[in-house]
């Protein structure tokens, strides 16, 4: 092989670092309210992407995100042991149902828990009848963490983890639209 085919290679074939700025935009045929009470009543977020047990009620202050049974099911059949509190922050803005602004630590991995805390905010907007949903994540110094929730490619992410924010934000919209999420949890 000379070194021309080499520098030929596909560029996918290299892995590039992920962005540190996130974002991510969807539109879905429900109220603002409903995409509200999604990203933040546990009743919804158990049901979608990753699951959790969310509790932003205080609207400040620290919150924790707390494994739910699937979570806990999961792990136990892939063999990896999980802590009490998965993701883990505090709320810096919260003006229901617009926006949701969050320090955001991924506290289940021990290599991006020692990055320290990123930022999360979701705008939700009115359009039409349905709402527009960005999702903004600041990853400034936080390269793991920016590697994990970029997601892996679509044949990677159906049917299990790994999709990162472009897989949950499916499943989001899949299950507010029409009742079922775009793969199955659990």
């Amino acid at each position: 092989m000379t070194s021309t085919e080499t520098a030929a290679q596909p560029a996918h074939s290299q892995a590039a670092p992920a962005p540190s700025l996130q974002v991510y935009r969807v539109y879905i045929k429900v109220t603002p309210q409903k995409v509200w009470d999604a990203i933040t009543s546990s009743e919804w977020t158990t049901k979608y992407g990753y699951g959790g047990l969310v509790d932003y009620s205080s609207g400040q202050g620290e919150y924790k995100i707390r494994p739910d049974e699937g979570m806990v099911e999961g792990a136990k059949q892939m063999g990896f042991p999980l802590p009490d509190v998965v993701v883990d922050g505090e709320i810096l803005e919260y003006d229901p149902p617009r926006k949701l602004a969050l320090t955001w630590r991924m506290a289940m991995d021990p290599d991006c828990a020692a990055e320290g805390f990123t930022k999360l905010t979701y705008e939700i907007d009115a359009i039409g009848d349905g709402s527009r949903l960005t999702l903004t994540h600041e990853l400034e110094n936080a390269p793991k963490h920016a590697a994990m929730v970029v997601g892996a490619d679509a044949a990677e992410a159906v049917g299990q983890g790994g999709g990162g924010w472009p897989w949950v934000l499916s499943d989001l919209k899949s299950l507010l639209e029409t009742g079922e999420t775009f793969s199955p949890r659990g």
